[in-house]
């Protein structure tokens, strides 16, 4: 096992299955208490965490909707109560959708925007009240569409094109 992240602090949102389960077993394999954030899938984040322990790490699964402030900061709240602190932020929880231009809604882009754009901005600022003097680490997820958007994709490439928009303001912000 390769222990680059021995005792570092993991946050991993959106991790009960798919990109954000594998980042969260590779966080676990590397050293890392990792925290297992699902939204509704207990199940399967219980299944991650399972997974993290029995082969030698630690991890807890912790759910919240990320785009709602107050279950981000109880988030963050309960990483700090299990594991005493925060290190590294890895920005994952997100969802899609693609329709026709014609056939998009104000509640399918609130559904997209409010957790990839806006759940981005309130896990990163919650995460930097806790970070030490030391600084730590916000990994953000985003995906080829915020810069080469596909046919049906625009609300979702619109709300990637934001995450690597954010994620180059907060580098300057945030980069010292």
């Amino acid at each position: 096992m390769n222990n680059k992240l021995e005792n570092k602090v993991v946050v991993v949102t959106g991790a009960s299955k798919g990109i954000g389960a594998g980042i969260a077993k590779q966080m676990g394999a590397s050293g890392a208490k990792v925290v297992v954030n699902y939204a509704s899938s207990k199940e399967s984040a219980d299944a991650v965490v399972a997974e993290i322990i029995s082969s030698g790490g630690n991890a807890v699964a912790i759910q919240g909707d990320m785009s709602k402030q107050e279950e981000v900061k109880r988030l963050f709240e309960e990483t700090v109560n299990f594991f005493g602190g925060l290190d590294v932020l890895v920005n994952n929880a997100g969802v899609y959708g693609f329709s026709l231009l014609e056939s998009f809604t104000e509640d399918s882009y609130r559904r997209i925007f409010d957790l990839n754009v806006l759940g981005v901005l309130l896990t990163s600022q919650e995460a930097v009240k806790i970070f030490g003097e030391n600084g730590g680490s916000i990994i953000n997820i985003s995906s080829f569409a915020g810069t080469r958007p596909e046919p049906y994709s625009v609300v979702y490439a619109a709300s990637k094109g934001a995450v690597d928009s954010i994620t180059y303001a907060l580098s300057q912000e945030l980069g010292a």
